[in-house]
C-alpha cells in the first residue's frame, strides 16, 4: 500500500559512528518498511561523497554524489533533500532514518528538513520531520567532552578550514535533539549513571534511552520543533537551571548583575574553563556595556561571540523587531538599574568545585568603588576583547 504524504522522517546523528549505526540499526528493525539513508563525508576532502540507502536486511544501494561544491550544505540541499521527496513521492517506505556522518550537527541537517523549499512548496508537504537523536557511546563521552582534539586530528572534518574541537561538535549534538540514545552502559568499561546523569545535565528536554527498538520506535513516531531546540541552543534565550547535582556531576549558574572587569576575566578564562566540561551562556563587559556576548566552551576550547544588543540598550520602538522568545528571556533577567544586562554563564563538569569557581568568576566581577566611579579603561592597556569582538562583527 502506498504511504501517504508528508511520508515520516527521523534522524539519527552522532560522532561515535559505531553506536549511531546500531540505532539505526535497531530502528530499521523496529520498523520493518523503513529505509535508511547516509551520506558518506569520509572522503570530502577529495570531492567524494556516497550515499549509502540500506533496509533492515543490509545495503540496498551505494552511490557516489556529484556535487558542485563538495560540502555539507550542499549535500543537503543538492541530494538528500530532493532524494527524499522524491521517495516520500513513490510512497514505497513507512519511515526514512536519516543517519548523519559522524561530526555533522543534527540542527543543520534538522532545518534542511523542516525550512527547505522545493519547486516553491515547503518541503513540509513531502515530509514529517518526527524525531531527533543523538547516539553516544558511554565509554567515550566524558573523554569527548573533555579532550583537546581537533575533528582533523581523527580524520573527521568535512571542510578544507574545519577547525572546531571533537568537544565542541559532541556538545552540540548533544544539547539539540529530544532523544538521547546512550550505548554500552551495562559492561562497557563506563558508568550508566553518571554518563545519564552528564545528558541530562546538559539537555535537560531529553529522554536518555538504550539502544532498543520500542524506545527508538517511540522517537520516530512524534514530532520535533525545530524553532524550540534552536532556543535552547541560542544564549540570548537559554534559561538554564541553577543548579543540579547527581552523584558527582554537578551543574551551576553563575548569575550576578553587575559587569565583568576585562582585564581580570581575560587573565582568569584558563581556570574557568579547565573547571568544566562544559560551560555556555551570556555576558556583561563592562568596556562593552551595550553588547551582549556569548559564552561557549568545550573541553579546553573557549569560543566568545557578540550576538547583538542587550535590549535595555535599544530604543522602545526597536523591541518589536524583537523575537518573542528574546523578550521573554530579558524580562526574566530585568532589573532597574541595568535593565536585562546580566552574566548568566552555566557551567557543568564530572566533580566541579562550585565554590572555587564562584569565587574565581566574582573576582571578575566590578568592585563597588569600580561601580561607583564608572569603569574606565586604562590608557596604558588594551581591551583583550576588542579583537575578538571585531573580528565577529
Amino acid at each position: 500500500m502506498k504511504q501517504a504524504l508528508p511520508a515520516r522522517v527521523a534522524l539519527v546523528a552522532g560522532l561515535h559512528a559505531d553506536a549511531r549505526r546500531r540505532a539505526v540499526d535497531r530502528l530499521l528493525e523496529a520498523e520493518p518498511g523503513a529505509l535508511a539513508v547516509h551520506h558518506d563525508l569520509g572522503r570530502i576532502g577529495d570531492g567524494e561523497v556516497y550515499r549509502v540507502l540500506r533496509d533492515r536486511w543490509g545495503t540496498v544501494e551505494r552511490t557516489r554524489v556529484d556535487l558542485v561544491h563538495s560540502c555539507v550544505s550542499c549535500t543537503l540541499r543538492q541530494d538528500l533533500v530532493p532524494l527524499l521527496c522524491g521517495l516520500a513521492e513513490r510512497g514505497e517506505h513507512s519511515l526514512y532514518v536519516v543517519e548523519a556522518w559522524d561530526t555533522v550537527a543534527p540542527r543543520s541537517v534538522a532545518e534542511a528538513l523542516t525550512a527547505t523549499v522545493v519547486d516553491d512548496r515547503p518541503i513540509a508537504e513531502w515530509v514529517r520531520l518526527a524525531g531527533v537523536a543523538t547516539a553516544v557511546a558511554a565509554d567515550r563521552l566524558v573523554a569527548d567532552l573533555a579532550t583537546t582534539d581537533d575533528v582533523d586530528d581523527r580524520g573527521l572534518a568535512v571542510a578544507e578550514e574545519d577547525d572546531r574541537t571533537v568537544a565542541e561538535v559532541l556538545a552540540q549534538q548533544i544539547e539539540y535533539p529530544t532523544c538521547l540514545v546512550l550505548d554500552g552502559g551495562a559492561g562497557g568499561g563506563a558508568d550508566p549513571e553518571r554518563c545519564t546523569a552528564v545528558l541530562l545535565q546538559l539537555n535537560p528536554a531529553a529522554l536518555v534511552v538504550p539502544p532498543e527498538r520500542e524506545a527508538l520506535a517511540a522517537m520516530a513516531d512524534g514530532g520535533f520543533d525545530p524553532e524550540a531546540a534552536a532556543a535552547r541552543m541560542d544564549p540570548a534565550t537559554a534559561q538554564p537551571p541553577d543548579s543540579c547535582e547527581a552523584g558527582e556531576v554537578r551543574t551551576v549558574t553563575w548569575r550576578r548583575s553587575r559587569p565583568l572587569h576585562p582585564d581580570r576575566l581575560h587573565r582568569a578564562l584558563d581556570d574557568v574553563v579547565a573547571a568544566a566540561l562544559r560551560s555556555r551562556g551570556r555576558f556583561w563587559l563592562a568596556s562593552h556595556p551595550d553588547t551582549m556576548l556569548a559564552w561557549d566552551a568545550a573541553g579546553a576550547s573557549l569560543s566568545v561571540e557578540p550576538c547583538g544588543p542587550w535590549l535595555a540598550a535599544l530604543p522602545d520602538a526597536a523591541w518589536e523587531l524583537v523575537s518573542e522568545r528574546r523578550r521573554a528571556a530579558a524580562a526574566l533577567d530585568w532589573c532597574a538599574e541595568h535593565g536585562d544586562r546580566c552574566q548568566c554563564l552555566t557551567f557543568t563538569g564530572v566533580g566541579l568545585d562550585a565554590g572555587r569557581l564562584t569565587r574565581v568568576l566574582d573576582a571578575c566581577l566590578l568592585t563597588d568603588e569600580e561601580l561607583a566611579e564608572g569603569y574606565r579603561r586604562d590608557e596604558d592597556s588594551d581591551d583583550p576583547f576588542d579583537e575578538i569582538i571585531a573580528a565577529a562583527l
